[in-house]
């Protein structure tokens, strides 16, 4: 009798253990459920052409005559590459927020709901040093996730993320923020992203996913994992809201994102360099290097100072540096603080636009347009001498603006683009342009080779009938 009293109250303990470790766990079941309609699947298609091999014609004159046809290189039919990820509903109207890699290259954006409906999403804008995507479906009175702030989150704190791993439609995981602030940079070496580190379980799929905080907020965008297998193992990062939440408002008024440029070369401070420039610690910082007639040098920055703070923010890390300075408006004026020779001095700067995508953007935008979108949908206009000799091309038109739905947009050109040919007609200048595009047929698929950023690109471009 005694053991079993004993035994009784063993599994009591237990029970009523268990129960006090069940309460202090979040019940994301309302969370899911509420949020997960406004949660979509992204499927592109990008075309790919086979590639066709031929005989070096050092070896054709040995071949008869009657054989060599079947030896020549032959057109094949264009393959689809199909690729997948997530993204989520901001507006009742239909902008779809993702990341630029889900739909980077493609030629067709596909929005799934959860109750099954798909709209072919036009790209409104896309900025690959965020890694963000703004899309824009044709639909209304659609379910619509809020912004949280994510500059709030604390490490430990619960979040949620939902989106499609693998392909598997609309998955909830969940973990908790393990850190803040994690600087990686992206295959361009930018460093514009403090991500949030969490070990919820992100897979192939989740890409541009929401990340929700217990509110049922959206305080991150889902963009990364760190995996030797390809699959989760505990560490994912994701883009805070707050950055996203700027990039996805300027993508949608102007296309395009402008960031901050300060044009100085960076490393951390270490123990000993801290001790010689009278630091308590080793942070902020160091420039190694200041960019002639950048921003920095006009404000009298110099190689050797250590820049602790940057319009009030505290630069731990060098890390720390790009990420506020990349959000900081072209034409804003702050105080940089820093220590030179043992001593703190603050210089006010004019920050500068970043180049790059953006800054041929700004150089389009410096007279007006001489086309009116035309046929297109594309305004142009000569290139300047400038762009051309930074680019390394001869000719071509320089897109200024993309209008919304027409046959540049479908064809995915942006603002910046050099058009080189259309259809199989070259682009010298203006006036080929002019003649080209009128003569071009209505309702076929054309190639159009245009340059982005000096490196030369093929993809195709249909006008609709007359």
């Amino acid at each position: 009798m005694v053991r079993r009293c004993t035994q009784f109250l063993l599994i009591l303990s237990l029970m009523i253990s268990t129960a006090a470790c069940a309460r202090g766990l979040p019940d994301l079941t309302d969370l899911i459920e509420k949020n997960s309609p406004a949660v979509v699947k992204i499927n592109t298609m990008e075309r790919t052409r086979a590639a066709s091999r031929a005989v070096p014609p050092q070896y054709r004159q040995d071949i008869p005559d009657i054989f060599r046809h079947l030896l020549e290189p032959r057109r094949r039919e264009q393959r689809p590459v199909a690729s997948m990820g997530s993204g989520f509903i901001i507006s009742e109207d239909g902008y779809v927020v993702t990341n630029n890699h889900v739909v980077d290259g493609a030629d067709q954006v596909l929005v799934t709901l959860t109750d099954r409906r798909e709209f072919e999403a036009q790209v409104i804008g896309t900025d690959p040093s965020s890694d963000l995507a703004l899309l824009k479906v044709d639909a209304s009175d659609l379910p619509a996730i809020s912004w949280g702030e994510s500059e709030e989150l604390e490490v430990g704190e619960w979040v949620v993320a939902i989106g499609s791993p693998f392909g598997l439609d609309y998955s909830a995981s969940a973990g908790i923020v393990s850190a803040m602030g994690r600087s990686i940079p992206n295959e361009s070496r930018e460093n514009y992203v403090p991500f949030i580190q969490t070990d919820v379980a992100i897979n192939p799929g989740n890409s541009g996913g929401p990340l929700f905080n217990l509110k049922g907020e959206v305080v991150g965008i889902n963009s990364q994992i760190y995996t030797r297998s390809g699959g989760s193992i505990g560490l994912s990062f994701a883009i805070p809201a707050d950055l996203a939440r700027d990039v996805v408002a300027q993508l949608k008024e102007k296309g395009r994102v402008d960031r901050g440029w300060l044009g100085v070369g960076i490393q951390d401070v270490d123990r000993n360099m801290a001790q010689a420039m009278g630091l308590r610690r080793p942070s902020g910082a160091l420039v190694a290097q200041v960019e002639a007639g950048a921003p920095a040098a006009e404000a009298g920055i110099m190689a050797g100072d250590i820049i602790t703070h940057f319009d009030g923010e505290r630069i731990d890390v060098s890390g720390d540096l790009p990420h506020v300075v990349g959000q900081t408006r072209p034409g804003s004026e702050v105080q940089v603080e820093l220590m030179r020779k043992g001593k703190v001095k603050r210089l006010d700067v004019v920050v500068g636009a970043l180049e790059g995508d953006d800054d041929q953007r700004q150089q389009a935008s410096v007279s007006p347009s001489t086309d009116a979108g035309g046929r297109l949908g594309l305004m142009v206009d000569e290139i300047p001498d400038a762009l051309k000799q930074r680019l390394g091309v001869e000719s071509g038109v320089l897109v200024k603006e993309v209008v919304p739905g027409k046959a540049g947009a479908k064809a995915g050109l942006r603002s910046g683009d050099i058009i080189a040919q259309l259809g199989f007609d070259e682009v010298n200048d203006l006036d080929d342009y002019r003649r080209v595009v009128k003569g071009l047929p209505g309702g076929e698929l054309l190639p159009i080779r245009f340059f982005r950023g000096g490196q030369p690109t093929f993809r195709t471009i249909q006008i609709e009938e007359n």
